[in-house]
């Protein structure tokens, strides 16, 4: 094979491809080797070096991306503007709820949203409102509501 040659279109094609192949699979992985693509297009156009050097070349730019790719996007906390959206529990903490079983001796059951939950807290008669103040495990802490009166 010594008419082959790899040209910086040949790697700026595999990075669109590789870029491409980003956007319909998950993982954020594909656009790491698009970098290294697009960065083996540079050197490739700079200096014209032989095509087994350019492979070893985007092999090492490669690997070299996506372990850097993944330090960088593993340090960063997802952004939202709901900070319980995937810890239910943490958004019941303070929601006022529904006795549906007695809370009695400690333990009872209340409704959240459509479905009951274990709870535990002072004795209160089924239909008594009730403040969630923690969450332990599946079993919601309450206390009595104040009521709208006093």
């Amino acid at each position: 094979m010594s008419g082959f040659v790899l040209t910086p279109w040949v790697w700026l094609v595999a990075a669109a491809i590789l870029a491409g192949l980003e956007i319909v699979t998950p993982g954020a992985f594909m656009i790491w080797l698009a970098g290294a693509s697009v960065v083996s297009a540079l050197i490739g156009a700079l200096f014209a070096p032989a095509w087994e050097t350019q492979l070893m070349l985007f092999v090492v730019l490669a690997v070299v991306s996506v372990i850097c790719g993944r330090l960088w996007v593993g340090r960063r906390p997802p952004v939202t503007h709901e900070p319980g959206l995937n810890r239910r529990s943490d958004r019941m903490v303070g929601a006022v709820v529904v006795v549906v079983d007695a809370i009695s001796g400690g333990a009872g059951r209340v409704q959240v949203g459509d479905s009951p939950w274990p709870c535990t807290g002072p004795d209160l008669p089924v239909g008594a409102k009730a403040r969630v103040v923690r969450v332990e495990g599946t079993t919601l802490v309450v206390d009595q509501a104040v009521s709208a009166s006093g």
